[in-house]
């Protein structure tokens, strides 16, 4: 594999699919749109399915070689390098309730880990790009996290409080936001951008799948952050549910040893 043209080709095919899937999401933004839920209870709209399907058709068309990794309809060729893991909205509640801090994660991955990934969010004009080897990048404006070094003065996100499940989940979360300076709630994705763009330091979430997670891998680390599941181990198709980000690897040390007691 010719690692360096390899990654610059993701790279655009990467902003191919944002730029195909954006105009769908712009244009159900905002308006009346029936809100389902599947299966596993996480919701889902008519804009989830359409942009995931026209980022489909666009890599079968131009890449039928490429494997395919989606939220909404599932996967395909997923032992083939690269696998393109798809989610067109993380964040359904937030946009089918008019809220901006949803975006669409587009990952490429090799052997199952995350060369390159890309969060886009296509009402405000933001794109977080990140691939490995080179600085993240917000609007092609090079970025990095916060240096903070101790819990006691970070700023901590997570989507929602509800999405630790279990009792141990919860203990490990409430262990976490009790020692940082203060929490906040929401963002879902959003939040992984703030983190990686030096705005706040710590993301804490649980229920995750691959879809959610393995596009913010190489954008948290380009900018010199750390992303692990709860036992720091490196994120890969086979991963989660629980996730960490820190700004640092001191914020990291500190909260593994909060999540795992």
């Amino acid at each position: 594999m010719k690692m360096t043209a390899d990654i610059a080709q993701y790279v655009e095919i990467a902003h191919e699919l944002a730029e195909i899937s954006q105009p769908i999401i712009q244009r159900y933004f905002r308006t009346p749109l029936a809100v389902d839920n599947k299966d596993d209870g996480t919701p889902v709209t008519m804009a989830d399915c359409a942009a995931e399907l026209a980022m489909r058709d666009h890599l079968t068309k131009f890449y039928p070689a490429h494997g395919i990794y989606g939220e909404e309809y599932g996967s395909s060729k997923l032992d083939h390098n690269p696998l393109w893991v798809l989610d067109p909205i993380d964040g359904t509640a937030a946009f089918s309730t008019g809220l901006p801090v949803f975006g669409t994660l587009i990952a490429a991955l090799w052997d199952h880990r995350p060369l390159v990934g890309l969060i886009n969010q296509p009402i405000m004009g933001e794109r977080w790009v990140g691939c490995q080897g080179e600085a993240s990048k917000l609007n092609r404006t090079k970025i990095s996290t916060r240096k903070t070094a101790n819990l006691a003065a970070a700023i901590l996100y997570t989507t929602t409080p509800d999405m630790f499940t279990t009792p141990a989940d919860k203990q490990a979360f409430d262990r976490v936001q009790q020692a940082v300076r203060f929490r906040r709630f929401g963002g879902d994705c959003y939040a992984y951008g703030l983190l990686a763009s030096g705005f706040i330091d710590l993301v804490v979430e649980s229920g995750l799948k691959p879809y959610d997670f393995l596009a913010l891998v190489p954008i948290i680390e380009g900018a010199g952050g750390i992303i692990t599941d709860w036992q720091g181990q490196p994120l890969s198709v086979k991963s989660g549910p629980n996730v960490v980000a820190t700004a640092t690897k001191s914020l990291h040390d500190q909260a593994l040893s909060l999540l795992n007691p």
